[in-house]
């Protein structure tokens, strides 16, 4: 597993984390939050940072349950934009459903990247995919 990387100094300097992690590994959900908060606390509104933990947390854990490989987490973070990548190694792309009837904790992840994201979608690897979202952090709206 990797840290938190920054390169550059300066107001345009981007900072990054990384994260590996193993199939099944639920337990590593709260850790890459942590990182994620800890990653943006002294950049961007706070509002944001909720938004964005809620999303990675709901991509981590859809690429951790639907799939039986390991996964990867890269955050990207500048002065006004962040973006997220989780990448597994399934080439099957997931879909949007209403979430199922039964407790109301299922099938949500993605109706709520679309709704809170400024940007999002589904990128192609040779191996696999990455979902990815983008989170405006300077307040200024979609890009």
């Amino acid at each position: 597993m990797t840290g938190k990387q920054a390169s550059g100094r300066g107001p345009a300097a981007r900072a990054q984390l990384r994260r590996r992690l193993a199939r099944a590994d639920l337990a590593a959900v709260p850790e890459v939050r942590r990182a994620l908060r800890d990653l943006l606390r002294h950049r961007g509104r706070r509002e944001c940072s909720e938004v964005a933990e809620l999303l990675t947390t709901e991509l981590v854990t859809n690429a951790l349950v639907h799939t039986e490989h390991d996964a990867e987490v890269t955050a990207t973070v500048s002065v006004s934009r962040l973006r997220v990548e989780v990448r597994d190694f399934v080439a099957r792309h997931p879909t949007l459903r209403a979430p199922v009837a039964d407790d109301g904790t299922n099938g949500r992840g993605l109706v709520l990247v679309q709704a809170l994201a400024d940007a999002w979608g589904v990128k192609a690897h040779g191996v696999g995919k990455a979902v990815w979202f983008e989170l405006d952090m300077a307040g200024g709206g979609p890009a």
